[in-house]
């Protein structure tokens, strides 16, 4: 099994920035997407970005323009850009690693907290 793991989460205020990184533990294979999740106290978990084998990259609504997802292929890892962070945006960032047969891969969770 796949470890992955984040880093990159802390604490920030409003209209700061933060870096995600999610690395594999070891050279992956038949990757099909790689995305980023997050959930926060009383929500559900959302799908906050996902970028695919190809390069498309798809964002939901609430972060367009502020996020941007990115991977690098020779690491085996994804990032996350995240501008204009807003208090909203305070969760647990997950990475994830789906594969050709939909199986995925789990980080374990960095937290991000912004501030007023």
């Amino acid at each position: 099994q796949v470890r992955l793991v984040e880093s990159g989460g802390g604490l920030v205020q409003a209209g700061g920035s933060l870096r995600l990184s999610c690395a594999a533990s070891e050279t992956t294979h038949n990757i099909a997407a790689m995305g980023w999740y997050r959930q926060a106290p009383g929500k559900q978990r959302d799908l906050v970005a996902t970028i695919t084998s190809g390069g498309s990259t798809d964002y939901a609504d609430s972060v367009k323009g502020r996020f941007t997802i990115s991977r690098d292929s020779t690491e085996s890892a994804v990032y996350l850009q995240m501008n204009s962070l807003k208090p909203e945006d305070t969760a647990v960032y997950v990475c994830a690693f789906r594969y050709y047969n939909n199986y995925f891969d789990w980080g374990q969770g960095t937290q991000v907290t912004v501030s007023s």
